[in-house]
């Protein structure tokens, strides 16, 4: 299929951008990386009044680290995340999460801030977003808010963006001395969106958890965070039957949807399997 007719302009400044979001309204798109708009586009899925791309806005093009906070601008791409020093050290779970995302010619043009936008529920991004409680900041010509991950994400492909606001960046603590990640996923091919996966983001000091998250994608309409499931494994020290109960907890929280490909049976079971091969990974 071939997308309907609409008109393309480039985005010069921000400024530039909201004046374009005053006069289109809804009828706006925005074109960072494309690699999701532009199948949605040729499937008439999406039929903006025009086209707006941003990629000459250098002002969000860029990682930058605080003594706090780790930024990743909302046009950074998929391949620059993967080559970053500062991500392996810094954030660690999206530096195992990016290898996992599409192929190298999708990661080389795809961007950071558009697959948290488009918030694919199956996506890896957004569930690592999720489970490292990261805050989305978010601007408008009113000013920019933040956001935490876990209100961002409101439905299938729903978002708390507003019509007339752009994701800038995305802020992530930065990782301590005893922060432990893990990362699972299945797909049916190689560069496929997820059927289940799994992201996991803490803090293990050799013996016990002493905080955990647990962010599952490819299972319900956005991805997960499965706090009670969490719970139940700080400041235990970890054995079969603790994990065993974890996930007889996980599977009452998320409530697995199936789909076309896999059943519901099938994503729990594999969602079991990811949770107890997580944490015995952190375990050694």
């Amino acid at each position: 299929m071939k997308p309907y007719d609409f008109s393309y302009t480039r985005a010069k400044s921000l400024d530039h951008l909201y004046d374009l979001f005053d006069e289109h309204g809804d009828g706006l798109k925005i074109l960072a990386g494309g690699q999701s708009l532009i199948t949605t586009l040729n499937m008439r899925l999406s039929a903006p009044e025009i086209l707006v791309d941003i990629n000459d806005l250098a002002e969000i093009s860029a990682i930058s680290i605080t003594d706090k906070v780790l930024s990743v601008g909302a046009l950074v791409r998929h391949a620059d995340i993967q080559e970053s020093n500062e991500i392996e050290q810094h954030v660690p779970l999206l530096n195992l999460a990016i290898e996992h995302v599409a192929h190298a010619a999708i990661r080389n043009r795809g961007t950071h801030g558009g697959s948290v936008a488009f918030a694919d529920p199956a996506a890896e991004i957004p569930a690592c977003v999720l489970a490292l409680n990261a805050n989305l900041v978010l601007a408008s010509r009113e000013g920019e808010r933040r956001v935490a991950a876990i209100d961002f994400f409101m439905d299938l492909y729903d978002t708390a963006l507003a019509e007339n606001e752009i994701l800038l960046a995305i802020e992530y603590p930065l990782a301590t001395d005893n922060t432990v990640s893990a990362f699972y996923e299945f797909v049916r091919r190689k560069g496929d969106f997820a059927t289940v996966g799994l992201a996991l983001n803490g803090e293990f000091d050799g013996k016990v958890f002493q905080n955990l998250s647990l962010s599952f994608f490819g299972v319900a309409n956005t991805p997960i965070l499965v706090k009670q499931t969490a719970e139940i494994l700080i400041g235990e020290p970890i054995t079969p039957s603790l994990i065993e109960a974890a996930q007889n907890k996980m599977a009452e929280e998320i409530g697995v949807i199936g789909d076309l490909y896999s059943s519901a049976e099938m994503k729990l079971h594999l969602s079991k399997h990811y949770l107890k091969q997580a944490v015995e990974k952190i375990l050694g």
